[in-house]
């Protein structure tokens, strides 16, 4: 796969999940707008995850039935019909109603991460997973300072707007610049596909390294759903863009990461996993220095997101390379593990900074990191045992 595609496919990711992440640093104005009391906001991201779940295990799949270039690009569409809806709502539930459809159809990550896995000869399969999921938290962190900027310039309702165009322009450019995939082999029912999804769950190395993504991304979630909540407050009191800006950090810790891919490809991607958990519940340490010094919370930003890009690169290596025939299905299913696990910061931190401050979130975060490090290091030694 040339550079060019690498990048269109990085793009595609990161446009579709911005569409569920857009709404972390504007949680106050947009509530506010819609009527959404301040303990509950955490649900206006939890939603569009609720709804990304739903597709991992309903639209998902069809990528090992169907041409995953044109699945691509429908669902890209319909994401960009959610957030026209969003951007057009006039109360709280029509919001809802469109976060929860573009949450469904921004699955279309997981189809391109496949499309990528299938094309790459094994030698590069890492490297061009990395190279393209890096797109992914480019899109999570990078949205968040487009987000901060378009919000105190035209309003929040200009973000989706934003959005829907890309998604648009992505999905035309998708058809036109990508081959179709070659499939030797007749493709399998989509019954029989979802159904062998759930037996995926029963997997040793498959249920790891799930239950190492959810807890992962639940210390991911607890800070990137809350962060913009002890910012706007005082003693920082800073404005939408502002705030955004701290996505520049972690956008540079996780395109860090993208030579995880690269260390997966040389057999790498199991100690790799334990060094960047590590790191990851020691990140948490400067993070909770929020109050005091905002240089301490930027280094514990880079640090936490290089280690949570790291391991979900590392995850996804090891996954495919386990199931090269099913690779839609065994991404779909790891991220039914990550969509949890984002959730359930999401809807945490809130609640638990509403209740105990920024120290709580940060015991939380760093609680959600070390189980994740307690899960690899139990498999680890299990293994070594045998």
């Amino acid at each position: 796969m040339d550079a060019w595609r690498r990048l269109l496919l990085a793009v595609v990711c990161g446009v579709a999940v911005a569409s569920i992440y857009a709404a972390q640093p504007v949680l106050g104005p947009m509530g506010r707008d819609l009527g959404v009391p301040a303990d509950l906001t955490g649900w206006i991201v939890a939603t569009g995850q609720f709804g990304y779940l739903a597709g991992l295990v309903l639209l998902v799949p069809l990528g090992d039935v169907v041409d995953r270039r044109r699945l691509v690009a429908v669902h890209l569409v319909i994401t960009a019909a959610g957030m026209i809806l969003t951007a057009s709502a006039s109360a709280a539930w029509m919001a809802f109603v469109g976060l929860a459809a573009a949450g469904v159809f921004a699955v279309v990550v997981q189809t391109t991460v496949a499309y990528a896995a299938s094309v790459s000869p094994p030698a590069e399969r890492g490297r061009n997973i990395g190279v393209v999921t890096s797109g992914v938290v480019a899109g999570i962190l990078g949205a968040r300072v487009v987000t901060g900027t378009l919000a105190e310039v035209w309003g929040w309702r200009s973000v989706y707007a934003v959005l829907a165009v890309l998604s648009l322009a992505l999905a035309a450019l998708v058809l036109v610049a990508l081959p179709p995939e070659e499939r030797p082999d007749p493709p399998a029912g989509y019954g029989q596909v979802v159904v062998s999804l759930g037996g995926l769950f029963g997997q040793r190395v498959f249920l790891t390294r799930g239950l190492i993504a959810f807890f992962s991304f639940a210390s991911f979630g607890t800070l990137w759903s809350g962060l913009s909540l002890p910012l706007a407050d005082t003693p920082w009191r800073l404005s939408e863009s502002l705030i955004g800006l701290f996505g520049l950090a972690g956008l540079a810790g996780a395109l860090g990461a993208a030579r995880a891919g690269r260390w997966a490809d040389t057999g790498r991607a199991a100690p790799v996993t334990g060094l960047a958990l590590t790191l990851l519940v020691f990140s948490w340490a400067a993070i909770a220095q929020l109050p005091w010094s905002l240089w301490l919370l930027v280094a514990g930003i880079v640090v936490l997101d290089f280690a949570v890009q790291a391991v979900h690169v590392s995850n996804q290596h090891l996954l495919t390379a386990a199931r090269p025939d099913r690779v839609s299905s065994v991404i779909g299913g790891y991220m039914v593990f990550y969509s949890l696990g984002s959730a359930l910061g999401a809807t945490a931190t809130t609640a638990v900074f509403t209740a105990c401050g920024w120290a709580g979130s940060s015991l939380l975060g760093a609680g959600f990191a070390a189980c994740a490090l307690a899960v690899w290091a139990a498999d680890r030694h299990s293994r070594l045992d045998h």
